[in-house]
């Protein structure tokens, strides 16, 4: 018999990792958004505009704590269950503003990142959509102990990818989106709401929590 832990609606947090406001992927975040909503979750939409932050600097840190921008940024990712990253590739990686933001907000304790599902979107005027900086996203997310869902989706040729009701010209790729976001919050609602479910995680190394444990699951 399973247990309810979590009655209300899933909450998730969709962030766009474009600083430029018309970007393709603050489209492609806002899309996904209305997906997340129209399958009965709670979503928090939100751009890297709205977290401003320094570059990460250990003597600032120590002198005046975390900034005002990854203290917001935190509190948005802890109030939800999963994220959702709307990401450009920039030089075949992973933008240096998005990276900075995930370096700052790891710097809290307990560790954000960790144990939370995430699932990887990109927009790209290339042919490759952007998924060359989605595998290099996926590398200090799931240090952090970030669940990365496997399935991706990577938009190309974006700047002609749209229709005016800003959804994707190409129904094909509207119905494989809404499939891997439904996919997605299948495995979001399995995990928050039913206490069988086993997690297994690798400790990430920067972790100072149960520090001799290199493997553990949690039911």
């Amino acid at each position: 018999m399973t247990t309810d832990t979590h009655p209300g609606r899933l909450r998730v947090l969709v962030l766009g990792a474009s600083v430029r406001r018309h970007s393709a992927n603050a489209r492609l975040a806002t899309l996904t958004s209305q997906l997340v909503s129209d399958a009965g979750a709670t979503v928090d939409l939100a751009t890297l505009r709205d977290f401003d932050m320094p570059l990460y600097d250990g003597d600032v840190e120590e002198a005046d704590g975390l900034p005002h921008g990854a203290l917001a940024l935190h509190d948005r990712l802890d109030r939800s269950d999963a994220f959702i990253i709307a990401s450009p590739e920039y030089n075949a990686s992973v933008p240096g503003v998005l990276k900075n933001a995930i370096d700052w907000v790891s710097r809290f304790r307990p560790q954000p990142f960790k144990t939370k599902h995430a699932l990887l979107v990109s927009a790209s005027p290339s042919l490759v959509g952007g998924n060359r900086g989605l595998w290099a996203l996926r590398i200090p997310l799931e240090h952090l102990g970030t669940r990365v869902y496997p399935d991706m989706f990577s938009l190309a040729a974006s700047h002609q990818a749209f229709a005016e009701d800003g959804r994707l010209a190409d129904a094909g790729l509207q119905e494989r989106l809404a499939e891997t976001v439904a996919g997605f919050l299948s495995l979001v609602e399995a995990d928050v709401r039913y206490v069988c479910l086993e997690r297994r995680w690798y400790e990430f190394l920067g972790d100072r929590t149960e520090a001799e444990v290199t493997q553990r699951a949690e039911k």
